[in-house]
């Protein structure tokens, strides 16, 4: 059975369809893409296959969607705006077909994560009501890299316009970055990571901002774009040579942070013996790995690998086993 593997992000759109054996058979990537289901409708597969970012509490592994599923993923567009949206309407579009449509969601790979890592030091009655927890995402690439490089302590850094860190010890998730939603964590292209609470607060009581306003600005205008004025990693660098102070500023806040959570990863695991960068920053800035990892040479001897971001592998795996089930 071939598999038409869908990959929607926040504005891209990356299309795969892998046979039965894994084999690349056809591939199209959008970079700039409006949302318009139009590109998979020249697509072949014998079943479509979707990254969906948030499967909340009740998704543990893939699912094949019927209208339980659906309604399911769509309860949890507010805990990822910018993806989930997206994904719902391609699956949607697909289900009016005749093929069978699976969702593999990012978060099911971090349900291994123990209570002391996911769990926020907040009311009971809240956690308990709002399903509160870190539920980390990112999942089905950091779980292709554990499979690329079976360590038994490693950190995988999946650094691209989204960012996130995952100790990973024996193949199992134990701790990662982004939390109860893909804001939490590292610096990234627009979007802030961590930000002290209080400060969101005092900008509600006393700065006169909105909910809305500072969701948008902490989604959009946030990240190295906030700091550097621009997006784009490469510019980042291309401005620092030049000697920019915004680009400078933005270049070292990006590093510290992502050296920092680096170092608490490997505390999560007693330990470091490799660290995976993979995703399009992680990938292709040799100068981005050369500064984290000499500013973490008191970790000892780390081996240092670069994997090519397929989430499509563990995407068509997962979605094999359950047609199997579905089949029999």
């Amino acid at each position: 059975m071939s598999l038409l593997i869908v990959n929607a992000g926040s504005s891209s759109l990356e299309l795969r369809v892998l046979s039965d054996e894994d084999e690349l058979l056809d591939e199209k990537d959008v970079s700039e893409w409006d949302g318009s289901p139009d590109p998979l409708d020249a697509m072949a597969g014998d079943a479509v296959v979707h990254r969906v970012v948030h499967g909340g509490e009740r998704f543990d592994g893939a699912a094949l969607v019927d209208d339980e599923v659906e309604a399911a993923i769509e309860e949890l567009v507010p805990l990822a705006p910018l993806h989930q949206p997206r994904a719902l309407e391609l699956i949607r579009h697909t289900r009016s077909g005749d093929r069978p449509v699976v969702a593999c969601f990012d978060t099911s790979y971090h349900r291994t994560i123990p209570a002391s890592a996911a769990t926020y030091a907040l009311p009971g009655s809240w956690r308990e009501r709002f399903g509160l927890r870190k539920y980390g995402f990112h999942g089905l690439s950091h779980a292709y890299v554990a499979r690329q490089v079976p360590v038994p302590r490693l950190v995988s850094a999946h650094l691209g316009a989204g960012a996130s860190l995952c100790a990973i010890a024996d193949g199992r998730s134990v701790d990662t970055t982004m939390g109860f939603t893909p804001l939490d964590g590292l610096v990234m292209a627009t979007r802030s990571g961590s930000v002290d609470p209080g400060l969101l607060l005092w900008l509600q009581t006393s700065g006169g901002l909105d909910a809305q306003e500072i969701g948008d600005a902490l989604e959009h205008e946030s990240g190295l774009l906030g700091l550097s004025g621009s997006a784009d990693l490469r510019e980042v660098l291309a401005g620092v040579e030049k000697g920019d102070d915004a680009s400078r500023l933005g270049y070292d806040v990006y590093v510290h942070r992502l050296v920092g959570e680096i170092a608490r990863m490997a505390a999560a695991l007693g330990g470091l013996d490799a660290i995976a960068f993979t995703g399009g920053v992680g990938e292709h800035s040799a100068a981005l790995r050369e500064d984290v990892v000499g500013r973490l040479g008191w970790l000892g001897a780390v081996e240092v690998r670069v994997v090519e971001a397929r989430e499509d592998l563990t995407m068509a795996t997962q979605a094999r086993s359950v047609l199997v089930k579905q089949s029999s």
